[in-house]
């Protein structure tokens, strides 16, 4: 999402539909279902919420939060480990399955109050307009977001069904 506050305190967020939420922490707020994803949750259990990222309209991009506040693995007890391993495993799995990607790229970083996994499928589009590698996720993310047409957007929509679908196997 847009945040509109760049210290990374933001109160307001704008999604790729165009949905504006107010918040006082993101990752709480999804989990109470203040702020909705767009599509949806994809698939949330007692420590784990799997949704499409609300920012970047890009097939498949989907992302793990932790419902508690903790922003890095070695926080994370021992249930919630396996049941992570668990979950990155089954949605990997279903963007290869599904045929959304061949390849994802996996990122993380320690910078909000929930930890939060990206899981990146890798476009053919993507390495023809921009190239291949983690260098370039910054300038892909950044041409989804200013050329996505609402044809890309209701695709990346149906694909959040046929994700969740999967996820309830």
């Amino acid at each position: 999402m847009k945040d509109e506050n760049l210290i990374g305190n933001a109160k307001k967020a704008t999604d790729f539909l165009g949905n504006t939420y107010e918040y006082e922490c993101m990752g709480c707020s999804i989990e109470k279902g203040e702020i909705v994803p767009p599509g949806g949750i994809i698939y949330e259990d007692e420590y784990f919420i799997l949704a499409q990222d609300p920012e970047i309209p890009i097939d498949g991009f989907i992302i793990i939060n932790t419902k508690r506040h903790i922003n890095s693995f070695a926080e994370m007890n021992e249930k919630e480990r396996v049941n992570f391993i668990e979950l990155l495993h089954k949605s990997v799995k279903a963007i290869k399955e599904l045929n959304i990607a061949d390849k994802v790229t996996i990122v993380q970083e320690e910078r909000s109050k929930h930890l939060h996994v990206w899981i990146f499928p890798h476009h053919e589009w993507m390495n023809e307009k921009l190239g291949k590698g983690i260098s370039y996720l910054r300038d892909i993310c950044a041409y989804a977001q200013e050329n996505a047409t609402d044809v890309d957007k209701k695709k990346v929509l149906k694909r959040v069904n046929q994700i969740r679908e999967y996820m309830n196997i």
